[in-house]
């Protein structure tokens, strides 16, 4: 079976935890190769995980001619030149979200991609998730909607967490309020004609608590919430998505991410049903999508339109909270 060749930049927690295990799992994807700052990671991780090769400076990963296409897992404010560099390079590249703190520069992203004829995906897992397609399934039962509410809150965490440094890009709204953004821009595929917003900032000057109303030209509205408040360090979490409509409304039981027999009810007049879905890994079905792209089978599923979209509505919460 025909493999694409990946290469890992970078050994954060998330490629870790939860997107190298879901590579590990996708049919057309070979572990190639892992860069680190230190060779010592990239040594551990290629053990650990089972890469063919392992380099000390992403770089030298990039200059592999065997490599076809990278993710990229770095801290938010490296995505830009990395990305960029492997997309010179020739490279398809799968980025961690947010691709980049500025919509102009996603466009330049994407300008390199079309430049080089690679593919450039921002890695929202959850998206290509088979539960989300099922609540979207479902929307036309609970008729016109008229309130959306979408949540995403975590432990704090320590200072030195890049989530928290502003000179990593760090705060809610960055790191799940992007979540967010992109679920009810997924569902309702419209966008807001007004953006309100408001938040609270820590001594480093990053939000911590996030909350934002949109509104839509027929009426409707969505209230998002993002923060970084529960208990520290016991991994605590809220994630909610409710769905309410003219005839009936959706409540979901499951969290960004999550695989596994999922659930999530439907309630009209005419009663309630519980909708399940067999949720394979999202990790592993967004590196699946994207290696089928590399392999000239398939197009993101996630799309530059969509990445673009995105952007905007984030930098319009992050601008009216005054994260400047």
């Amino acid at each position: 079976m025909s493999k694409v060749n990946w290469g890992v930049l970078g050994t954060a927690g998330i490629a870790k935890g939860c997107t190298i295990p879901g590579m590990q799992q996708a049919e057309h994807c070979n572990l190639y190769a892992i860069a680190g700052r230190s060779m010592e990671k990239a040594e551990a991780y290629k053990e650990a995980f089972g890469f063919e090769k392992a380099y000390d400076s992403y770089e030298a990963l990039l200059a592999d001619p065997a490599v076809e296409a990278v993710y990229i897992p770095l801290p938010n404010q490296l995505h830009y030149e990395w990305a960029i560099k492997a997309m010179q390079a020739g490279l398809h590249v799968l980025c961690e979200k947010p691709l980049a703190p500025t919509v102009e520069q996603i466009e330049e992203m994407f300008r390199v991609a079309e430049e080089n004829g690679v593919y450039l995906m921002e890695a929202f897992a959850y998206l290509h998730s088979p539960v989300i397609a099922a609540v979207k399934e479902e929307l036309p039962k609970v008729g016109k909607i008229r309130r959306v509410e979408s949540a995403f809150i975590t432990s704090d965490y320590d200072v030195s967490n890049i989530r928290m440094r502003r000179e990593t890009y760090g705060g809610s709204v960055y790191d799940l309020g992007c979540y967010c953004t992109s679920e009810v821009l997924w569902l309702l595929e419209e966008e807001p004609v007004r953006v309100q917003a408001m938040g609270t900032f820590t001594e480093e000057k990053v939000d911590n608590v996030a909350a934002a109303l949109l509104s839509y030209a027929d009426g409707k509205h969505a209230l998002l919430q993002s923060g970084m408040v529960l208990a520290t360090g016991q991994d605590k979490r809220i994630d909610r998505l409710q769905i309410h409509g003219e005839n009936g409304k959706i409540i979901c039981h499951f969290e960004f991410n999550q695989s596994g027999d999922l659930h999530f009810s439907v309630t009209t007049d005419e009663g309630r049903m519980v909708r399940e879905v067999p949720t394979p890994n999202n990790y592993m079905l967004e590196v699946e999508n994207m290696s089928l792209c590399a392999m000239g089978k398939a197009k993101p599923h996630v799309t530059k339109e969509f990445s673009l979209k995105n952007a905007k509505l984030l930098t319009q919460i992050l601008t009216a909270i005054g994260y400047e």
